[in-house]
């Protein structure tokens, strides 16, 4: 049993993915909201992709056991990840809600519409379920169905508290929580604070703006973009990527190109890409 939600055991998955040579693969995700949706996934095509190099993945039953009533949650992408199902010959069971393991037994219980079902498994790779911090859920600033952040999904600000705004991971806007959000996030409300700090209220939207890149082999990746309401929003002409499919080009910029933006960028402050449109008034 391993998740690549701890860091430290990422190179465990890796030695399970190397080791196994036939058996039950199951790979689990849990009921929204996670931290990048994709994640999940990730990780059973990369260990697809290395057990069919190996010749062993017709020896491996894999499982995708998704809390959820769909693979993927915007409709465009699904064509493209489907053909990965088929490919690898994922079994794709809907509606699966991971609630216990017995390590030790090498077995696990799901929750189902139908009720409770124990599966043993050789290998399976769990999704925690993610919560708002502790902290964060027991102060007055939480929502109180979900414990985060209270805040207006546009403008990020507080709706109780004006003074307050929030971003990123502790945050109820409804979306994907990744680097990528809060990286089109802290321009906005740095301006939109800067207005009510100014005495006038909140003058940019946030569009719910969220990137999963979905490795699904090694070397090509479907480079997801969406806001809210699952609208795409690609950065690039669909000409030099097409997000909706598998390309090269969105490996390297995801492997190359993103991991220097990431250290020497946004950790610095700085966003070339995202411009806050003030809205004009009515």
């Amino acid at each position: 049993m391993t998740s690549n939600y701890r860091y430290d055991l990422a190179p465990y998955t890796w030695e399970l993915v190397q080791s196994l040579k036939g058996g039950r693969a199951i790979f689990s995700q849990p009921p929204m909201p996670i931290k990048c949706a994709g994640a999940p996934q990730k990780a059973m095509y990369l260990s697809c992709d290395a057990w069919l190099e190996r010749g062993v993945l017709d020896d491996i039953d894999v499982e995708f056991r998704n809390a959820g009533g769909v693979l993927f949650g915007v409709k465009e992408y699904l064509p493209a990840l489907m053909e990965y199902v088929e490919k690898y010959g994922i079994e794709l069971k809907l509606g699966q809600t991971l609630v216990s393991v017995d390590g030790a037994a090498k077995s696990a219980v799901f929750k189902t519409e139908r009720g409770e079902e124990t599966v043993e498994f050789d290998m399976l790779h769990v999704v925690p379920p993610q919560v708002a911090p502790q902290f964060v859920a027991d102060s007055p600033l939480a929502n109180a169905e979900s414990g985060y952040v209270d805040v207006d999904k546009f403008s990020m600000q507080h709706v109780r508290y004006p003074n307050v705004f929030g971003m990123g991971d502790a945050g109820s806007m409804p979306n994907a929580k990744t680097a990528a959000a809060v990286r089109k996030q802290a321009p906005i409300v740095a301006v939109n604070a800067l207005a009510v700090l100014d005495g006038k209220p909140p003058c940019c939207d946030y569009d719910g703006y969220g990137s999963c890149p979905l490795t699904v082999e090694r070397g090509k990746v479907i480079l997801a973009e969406f806001g809210y309401d699952g609208k795409l929003l690609p950065s690039f002409p669909e000409w030099l990527i097409d997000g909706t499919r598998p390309r090269k080009l969105s490996w390297l910029l995801k492997s190359e190109i993103l991991p220097w933006v990431y250290w020497n960028g946004m950790l610095k402050g700085h966003e070339w890409m995202v411009k806050p449109q003030v809205k004009t008034a009515a």
